[in-house]
């Protein structure tokens, strides 16, 4: 099973650092209906979306409903068949594997926290960077301003269990997004908050 699928079958769960910290990740979001922020991102989309760590598939199902060619990816099968079900197409697929119209996505959606995936958010903005048409944008959630960059190991734990593997993972703040986004060759459009939740427009040139 993937770390994450308990979180998409709506199991409460939270990510365990090696500290012995614990941060809740917010499942319930994952399957709701789109909130304020994820509006903004989903009427940032003006053309074909690549929506990467999918999960469920609110998001792509969302700019499905509302005309936009999307595309979910995510390495859990799980979230592909839960993405099907709400009427999108997904594929399984690690983002850093080959993904169909390689360079010609309009946007890529990196929402609930997926900027952390590898632990590298340098790495991964340069990946998606790759995935984008020239003009193209990342739509990336980021954490509050004052938490910087952060990485460490973790793992997913539910209430019944610990999870058993450690992976790496990152969180960016908003206070660090713009230079992490130079270091991948991509330039900020904007940064606000919406809901409570920050997000920012990446650009590639």
């Amino acid at each position: 099973m993937n770390d994450f699928e308990p979180g998409l079958l709506g199991h409460h769960c939270w990510l365990e650092l090696a500290t012995g910290e614990r941060i809740s990740l917010p499942t319930e979001r994952w399957r709701a209906t789109p909130d304020p922020g994820d509006e903004l991102l989903l009427n940032s989309c003006t053309g074909p979306t690549i929506d990467i760590g999918c999960g469920p598939g609110r998001l792509t199902a969302a700019l499905s409903e509302r005309g936009v060619v999307a595309l979910g990816t995510d390495v859990s099968a799980v979230a592909v068949r839960l993405t099907h079900a709400a009427g999108a197409p997904a594929v399984r697929r690690d983002i850093f594997d080959r993904q169909p119209a390689e360079g010609r996505w309009r946007h890529a959606l990196l929402a609930d926290g997926n900027i952390g995936i590898g632990g590298d958010p340098v790495r991964l903005l340069n990946r998606v960077r790759e995935l984008l048409c020239a003009g193209g944008s990342a739509l990336v959630e980021v954490e509050p301003p004052g938490t910087g960059l952060r990485r460490g190991r973790v793992r997913v734990s539910t209430g019944e269990s610990l999870g058993a593997r450690w992976f790496d993972w990152a969180w960016l703040g908003a206070d660090a997004a713009a230079r992490t986004a130079s270091r991948a060759g991509l330039r900020t459009n904007w940064l606000r908050d919406a809901g409570g939740r920050w997000f920012t427009e990446l650009v590639r040139p």
